[in-house]
């Protein structure tokens, strides 16, 4: 596998000076990835020799844009591939004779290539800033966020039972004050964010703001990432464990599904390849098993939120990953079940006592 160390030493090296283009993001470049294929593809049309030469290196790349739809986008040593690929089938191409008849179309799409592996290598190499920077970060768990809010956050109520949702994406866009009026439920999420980073900042955005419970849904982006199914169950245990010795309550949800309905309208929305519904499903088993060990409470959002074909339903996200206001309709009822089961149900207050005249 490559270093990120040579990875950048790469980046470096390129000319300092380039034409200005514009910059591509992720779905772009997955395009712009399937169209140098396209133009590859047609230029051993119109050269025999050439065609017969880049076929390894045509299905090197294909291989890359597989993996990357797999495994996400941030993987650098991919996109170094894809690169070098492209690179070696343009030498290539102005290494082998071409025939008499070469037409201007295949010369039109060469240049293509040309100007594409050139958007390419920018992108590239903001990729490998992107990573330096993270691994530069003074602030990995995006301790930061709720830095404020937490100083500002009044002390839990005794009559009220306050909850931390804790977790990504999902979390954070849950508006928890329309779905849960008057209740102390306190959002903790952070999108993008890995189990890893969620237990940097357990203290901080748990702990400390001393909650009766807390309900962690996470696990999704580690999929996406690749992040070894041990390393998650280890971040969870670990965040369990904290929780335990504070005496907070454990409610650990179930992954949502996703689904690759709606990648009509953006190809990113193609959510299976990254997050394979078997890896959710047995992640989800884990986290059930895991729970029932412990006696901690499981919520399983899986089933509600599942069309027949087993992805999320294509009314309740509307970019297969993340819930739509219908969606979180049905979470919430689910959620309160959960807590009411961790915390068992609220205590009626007593009725107060009418004051005699005499």
């Amino acid at each position: 596998m490559w270093k990120l160390s040579v990875l950048a030493a790469f980046a470096l090296s390129a000319p300092a000076q380039q034409p200005q283009v514009a910059p591509l993001n992720d779905p772009q470049a997955l395009v712009l990835y399937e169209r140098c294929l396209q133009l590859i593809e047609a230029s051993g049309v119109a050269s025999a020799e050439l065609g017969r030469a880049s076929l390894p290196l045509a299905e090197n790349m294909r291989q890359s844009v597989d993996s990357l739809k797999f495994l996400g986008m941030r993987n650098p040593q991919l996109h170094y591939r894809y690169m070098m690929n492209l690179r070696a089938f343009l030498l290539l191409s102005d290494t082998l004779p071409r025939p008499a008849t070469f037409p201007e179309m295949a010369k039109q799409q060469l240049a293509e290539l040309r100007d594409s592996l050139l958007r390419i290598e920018i992108y590239y190499q903001r990729q490998i800033e992107q990573l330096q920077n993270d691994l530069r970060s003074p602030d990995r768990d995006a301790l930061k966020r709720y830095a404020a809010a937490n100083v500002q956050l009044p002390p839990p109520a005794a009559k009220s039972a306050r909850i931390v949702f804790y977790g990504d994406s999902i979390t954070d866009g849950w508006r928890l004050n329309e779905y849960f009026p008057g209740r102390d439920f306190v959002n903790r999420g952070i999108s993008g964010q890995i189990t890893g980073q969620m237990l940097g900042r357990f203290y901080a955005d748990v702990i400390a703001l001393k909650p009766a419970a807390f309900l962690l849904l996470a696990g999704t982006n580690d999929i996406a990432r690749g992040v070894d199914p041990a390393a998650i169950q280890n971040n969870i245990l670990m965040m369990c464990d904290l929780a335990d010795t504070h005496k907070i309550k454990v409610i650990l949800a179930g992954i949502l599904p996703v689904s690759d309905h709606h990648k009509g309208a953006n190809p990113s929305y193609e959510r299976t390849r990254q997050r394979p519904i078997p890896a959710i499903l047995e992640m989800n088993k884990w986290l059930q098993a895991f729970c029932e060990k412990r006696g901690y409470t499981y919520l399983n959002y899986y089933p509600a939120m599942a069309g027949a074909d087993g992805q999320l339903a294509p009314n309740l996200a509307d970019d297969g990953l993340h819930p739509n206001p219908t969606g979180y309709r049905i979470m919430a009822p689910l959620a309160l079940a959960a807590i009411e089961k961790a915390l068992g149900p609220p205590t009626p207050q007593p009725a107060a006592r009418k004051r005699r005249l005499f």
